[in-house]
């Protein structure tokens, strides 16, 4: 027989258990340096998983302006490349800083390739996704998903691959 905390057990979310703030995060700058998540307290942060060969890649511009536009107010913008999608992403991490920074001019940190579904999923895209769910699964659909966190920690939007940065300005001028 179940007991009403059995029940709760077998049904609560991996998320349940995870970290309840994007602050209790780390992950790899494309250098390979572990980057505390705790160094954009106080700000507003947008983290986008990013290819380097994807339709969706110009973002990387509109991404760089608004992070341009923004970052005195205190805006971070997080670039996590990744790979699950159609290889969109299979250079190294030198490439994709080259890339980046060649095409785009790109100054915003960038971190090392992860994956953003699945079993080996990032701790931070399996808190995101917990947070802000999607249009019928939580998972991530495509390359360049928008998530914004307020200067607290906490995830409060979700952005469609296909949303423009410049159409996140107003809402994100908001948190700012």
């Amino acid at each position: 027989m179940w007991s009403t905390g059995g029940l709760k057990l077998l049904f609560s979310k991996k998320a349940d258990r995870a970290p309840k703030n994007f602050y209790d995060f780390e992950a790899k700058a494309l250098s390979g340096k572990p980057v505390s998540m705790s160094q954009f307290k106080g700000k507003t942060v947008v983290v986008v998983n990013t290819a380097s060969k994807c339709g969706l890649t110009p973002q990387y511009e509109g991404l760089e302006k608004l992070y341009q536009a923004n970052k005195d107010k205190g805006l971070v913008v997080l670039g996590f490349p990744c790979n699950q999608f159609a290889n969109q992403e299979a250079g190294s991490s030198k490439d994709i800083e080259e890339f980046c920074q060649l095409n785009y001019g790109v100054s915003f940190p960038m971190f090392e390739k992860i994956e953003v579904n699945g079993p080996n999923a990032h701790p931070i895209f399996d808190y995101l996704k917990a947070e802000q769910g999607g249009l019928l699964v939580d998972d991530i659909k495509w390359n360049f998903t928008k998530f914004v966190i307020d200067k607290n920690g906490k995830a409060v939007k979700r952005f469609a691959p296909t949303t423009r940065p410049e159409n996140m300005e107003a809402y994100i001028q908001q948190l700012l």
